[in-house]
């Protein structure tokens, strides 16, 4: 085991995972961070001087000190500000506001997009009207997932596609290699191709003159009061009325957004402001000044990390794809994958794996008050047979429980049973994961919640 210490938060390093703890300046941490920064998980400093201030760099330091900033994703990105359960416990309760600005935002255009981007995500982007967006998946021919994703329909021919941060090059790489020719789209068919009358245009300009979008994203119950408080009063009533995974497009604090209901925390009410890089920065100082009001706070990755766990949504890497290579049918989200379209690539693998799976991501409870030791990645889930069915994927600390993402048998994960977890030795900081059907003690002990959380 080794470590990264900066200013009350601790990254313990297994076996390529960081492990997050937090001292107690910093409150309840959440336990397992973002993939947190594989420059702090190797130590390696040369790799975290090489990462850019965010576009709303200049805003973080004016509310944090310097030290709760880290590399995330080529980007320096706020871990906490005051501090991660504080955070937490404002988008539960009311509202906060996540700099997003890391993520990849992509344009696809052209007579051709729309069956262009039926053919390389799982979802079916022709049922999207104008104004609306859905949740998808690209695979490459293998069924591999490469990356969840959100598609909006802004036109007819004019789409734009959210990327992970993490993943961001490497689907702008894919999607260049498909226009090329020098992906394979279909393992039987090497004469098949993408249409051609498409355009892929990278909105993630952070110095362009064009329209460039970032991201930034306010959260919480009292965020739709808080947008409708500042624009125009056409737009008041569609606002306070949008459903989820509609968007609009108009002034907030009278900067020009695309202004969408969706999100990353499990909130029932959250938006993603979608606003040009060199208006980031007064929109961000415009709704905090505003925003308190209503509850606002800004809030870090620890939280955007505590809040998506506890909600049970993937995170690429752990409940997704990841060392056990999860499908989206394992992790919940099969309703995602379309296969009564025609074709997409990598249909055939996915299509026979959403019929032969034994293995489910499921979400667990398990006690989390002052001296209970914290669950981690790759500590075994255990049966009441004290067998071993399953890992752990992803724990945060919520109050004085601990929410787990689990990666386990089917038939043992049903809601309202009990697991238990036994925590893995590790070696050389190493978890020593534990065999299926292996025999194991129970150290803490509990219960199968439903697999998605209500706010």
């Amino acid at each position: 085991m080794t470590g990264v210490r900066a200013a009350g938060i601790i990254f313990l390093l297994f076996g390529g995972t960081a492990i997050l703890a937090v001292s107690s300046r910093a409150g309840s941490p959440c336990h397992m961070m973002e993939q947190v920064k594989d420059d702090l998980m190797t130590g390696n400093s040369a790799i975290a001087d090489q990462a850019k201030p965010s576009v709303l760099y200049q805003c973080h330091l004016g509310l944090t000190q310097k030290s709760h900033l880290a590399p995330f994703a080529g980007y320096l990105m706020p871990l906490w500000y005051s501090s991660i359960s504080a955070e937490h416990r404002a988008v539960r309760e009311a509202a906060g506001i996540f700099d997003c600005t890391h993520m990849g935002i992509l344009q696809i255009s052209g007579p051709d997009a729309e069956h262009f981007l039926n053919i390389i995500a799982t979802n079916d982007a022709s049922t999207l009207q104008q104004g609306q967006a859905q949740y998808s998946y690209i695979l490459d021919a293998q069924g591999r997932v490469l990356d969840d994703v959100i598609i909006y329909r802004r036109s007819t021919e004019t789409f734009m596609v959210v990327v992970n941060a993490a993943n961001e090059m490497k689907i702008k790489a894919y999607l260049a290699d498909l226009q090329s020719g020098r992906a394979v789209i279909d393992e039987k068919d090497s004469g098949r191709t993408p249409p051609q009358r498409v355009e892929i245009r990278d909105l993630h300009n952070l110095n362009g003159n064009g329209e460039y979008r970032v991201d930034i994203a306010v959260q919480g119950p009292t965020s739709a009061d808080l947008l409708v408080s500042q624009t125009l009063d056409k737009l008041r009533p569609v606002l306070q009325n949008l459903k989820s995974f509609t968007f609009v497009e108009g002034p907030i604090a009278g900067v020009n957004c695309i202004i969408s209901r969706t999100g990353y925390t499990g909130a029932k009410a959250g938006f993603e402001l979608f606003v040009h890089p060199a208006e980031a920065t007064v929109l961000w100082r415009k709704l905090l000044d505003c925003g308190k009001a209503f509850g606002l706070v800004p809030c870090g990755l620890g939280a955007r990390d505590s809040l998506r766990i506890e909600a049970g949504l993937p995170l690429y890497g752990h409940e997704l794809a990841g060392p056990f290579d999860i499908s989206p049918f394992e992790a919940g989200y099969g309703w995602a994958v379309k296969l009564d379209k025609k074709f997409f690539i990598g249909k055939e693998v996915v299509a026979e794996r959403a019929g032969n799976f034994d293995m489910q991501v499921a979400r667990i409870e398990l006690p989390g008050q002052r001296g209970v030791r914290p669950v981690r990645q790759n500590d075994c889930v255990v049966d009441t047979d004290d067998e071993c069915v399953g890992w752990v994927l992803s724990c945060a600390k919520v109050d004085d429980t601990q929410i787990a993402l689990v990666y386990a048998k089917k038939g043992a994960a049903a809601e309202g049973g009990e697991l238990s977890v036994h925590y893995a030795p590790r070696k050389a900081g190493h978890a020593e994961r534990a065999r299926l059907g292996e025999k194991v003690d129970s150290d803490i002990q509990g219960k199968v919640l439903s697999r998605f959380a209500r706010f």
